[in-house]
């Protein structure tokens, strides 16, 4: 499997590196990012760690995550695709902006990219994704990525004490591909 993707808008999907660390820790630091790790990655060997089980994961056929980097090689996010379910070809996407990338549409360019390469590269056949319901922008990179709604799940998550639902969205191999991004 590729572990590397070149967008046409200029994007380029790419396996974490050893060197991505200070980009990992700048990019959690982010008040909206504390939430999206189980550990905290504060230092640059949290970063570091953090790195290491993307691949780890990566090898043991279990996930795929991306670092998504623009053509000078900023790391501007993540995509990632995982976990797998090879029994039914189904894949669960999430992703992430850094603060400055946000609002430009690479996590929806990003997402459209990863499920392209999870269709043709890692046959699978749906693609799953979930973003809380107070979270618009993120239904929005969804929506523009080609996942349609599928239904609503009633306080899935908690945040600091606090239950919120989830809105899920999937994408078929088959399904047509979005209009444009």
């Amino acid at each position: 499997m590729r572990d590397r993707i070149e967008t046409s808008s200029g994007l380029v999907l790419r396996r974490w590196m050893a060197e991505d660390a200070h980009a990992v820790m700048d990019a959690f630091a982010d008040p909206l990012m504390r939430g999206q790790s189980v550990e905290p990655v504060d230092s640059v060997q949290a970063a570091e760690q953090w790195i290491t089980a993307r691949a780890e994961h990566w090898a043991a056929d279990h996930a795929y995550s991306f670092a998504v980097v623009d053509d000078g090689g900023l790391v501007l996010g993540q995509v990632r695709l995982g976990p797998v379910d090879r029994r039914h070809a189904v894949g669960w996407v999430s992703y992430w902006t850094t603060a400055a990338a946000r609002g430009q549409g690479i996590a929806s360019r990003a997402c459209h990219a990863v499920a392209r390469w999870a269709f043709d590269d890692a046959d699978l056949f749906r693609l799953e994704l979930g973003h809380r319901v107070n979270n618009p922008a993120s239904c929005g990179v969804a929506r523009a990525a080609g996942f349609a709604v599928e239904g609503h799940q009633r306080q899935k998550l908690e945040y600091d004490g606090v239950r919120v639902d989830v809105e899920l969205h999937a994408r078929l191999a088959t399904d047509p591909e979005p209009a444009s991004l």
